[in-house]
């Protein structure tokens, strides 16, 4: 029991420094890229492709496993991302900013495959879902952090700095951690490839309709607001703030739902809702009924610190911004799926492999959804991609309702006589 509280302590360190300088990083990147380096929209396109790539080879997480257990993997990418962060610093032209970038996400995306499996192979099934949520309330809070803190520090220390501070607590963090990353519990491994089964069909169709259901939000929500409402940078930053500062607790509401209720009866709802908010998405810009009155929302700031200015707004507008944060809140409910596959798997050792090429299969939606999406905004306009994410959601509660939860003797004869 003591091994397994010392792991879960690890882990929640892990994230908290993982996910502090992730924000730090997301939050000022594109300004240092345009600002320092002058670099073009085209590039910035370049440079966010490169960084989905290694979400693609999240599978090679289930390689590592052979070598190293989890908690060692999840640690050395927190190090890896870190130095990528740090590198970031000292990018003078495209290809070093690409370098960088790239350093960056291969640590990032290869934790959260191995974070993942950490947990599940950690604590049982019926745990699985709190301690997530616990996990990513922690994250949220690390966000509102990084948030506070690049408000507090930017005008002062300038971008390379922040960059070089960030990437060298992260990286003294990690290198603090590792050598405590004992596993609990390890899984028994084998030199086979990733173990594909007939079960885990729906789980790998689930990741895949996620992918692409929050690509199409991430990718053409802000879109829409930023060019059809002309919503501010600093706006934008106020609405992350605002969704981090709410996971701090739903997220673990979350978990506890998920354990209590179950994973297909909380998806069911989560789908049911996430139809309501892309349909507000594809319907609320074309009513002309809430594009009057305008109004003005009074600058936010702190003595003669402006947090952001004033700007104009319309009730449409407060509208999306509402069913922004309600999307985000949603998205919380993805612990579900993770801890539905854990009830699902045949044995420990499937876990690790299955998880990571779910990433896998998630980021593929990830490089073709926003393509796709862009063609048919170009095309037929913007309530069309976001009605594409209302049947995207139709088909995810479909999925949903054929879920099944074999018993656990079932698993453990399925295991004997694999």
């Amino acid at each position: 029991m003591r091994r397994i509280r010392t792991a879960l302590v690890v882990i929640a360190m892990n994230n908290l420094f993982l996910t502090l300088g992730f924000r730090l990083w997301q939050s000022i990147f594109n300004n240092f890229a345009v600002e320092e380096l002058g670099v073009r929209a085209d590039q910035i396109g370049l440079i966010q492709a490169v960084r989905e790539v290694p979400g693609l080879m999240g599978f090679l997480v289930g390689v590592l496993v052979l070598f190293l257990v989890e908690m060692r993997i999840a640690g050395l990418s927190v190090v890896l991302m870190g130095v990528g962060i740090f590198l970031t610093a000292a990018a003078r032209d495209m290809s070093g900013l690409i370098g960088a970038t790239l350093v960056m996400s291969v640590g990032f995306h290869f934790f959260n495959s191995s974070n993942s499996s950490a947990v599940l192979l950690a604590v049982g099934p019926d745990e699985a879902p709190k301690v997530l949520g616990r996990l990513n309330s922690l994250g949220a809070l690390a966000a509102v952090i990084g948030t506070l803190f690049i408000f507090a520090t930017l005008d002062v220390w300038g971008y390379r700095t922040l960059f070089r501070v960030a990437g060298a607590v992260v990286v003294i963090g990690g290198l603090a951690l590792l050598p405590f990353g004992r596993q609990p519990m390890q899984a028994r491994r084998t030199r086979h490839r990733t173990p594909l089964r007939r079960r885990y069909c729906l789980y790998y169709a689930l990741q895949f309709l996620m992918g692409s259901r929050r690509h199409i939000f991430t990718t053409f929500a802000i879109f829409l607001l930023v060019r059809e409402y002309r919503v501010t940078p600093q706006t934008i930053t106020l609405l992350f703030l605002v969704n981090s500062l709410i996971g701090t607790y739903f997220h673990q509401a979350f978990g506890k739902i998920v354990a209590r209720f179950g994973e297909q009866r909380v998806l069911t709802v989560n789908f049911v809702l996430l139809m309501g908010v892309f349909l507000g998405y594809a319907v609320v810009p074309m009513l002309s009924a809430l594009e009057t009155p305008a109004f003005l929302v009074p600058r936010l700031s702190v003595g003669s610190w402006v947090l952001f200015p004033a700007f104009p707004a319309t009730p449409g507008l407060l509208v999306l911004l509402g069913l922004f944060v309600a999307d985000h809140i949603l998205f919380g409910f993805s612990i579900a799926l993770q801890s539905y596959f854990q009830k699902i798997a045949v044995g420990p050792e499937e876990i690790t492999p299955n998880i990571s090429l779910g990433q896998t299969i998630n980021h593929i939606a990830a490089v073709v959804v926003p393509v796709v999406g862009g063609l048919v905004w170009e095309a037929a306009g913007a309530q069309y991609t976001f009605l594409a994410g209302v049947v995207i959601a139709l088909v995810s509660l479909g999925l949903t309702l054929r879920m099944r939860v074999p018993q656990r003797e079932r698993i453990a004869a399925l295991a004997v006589g694999r």
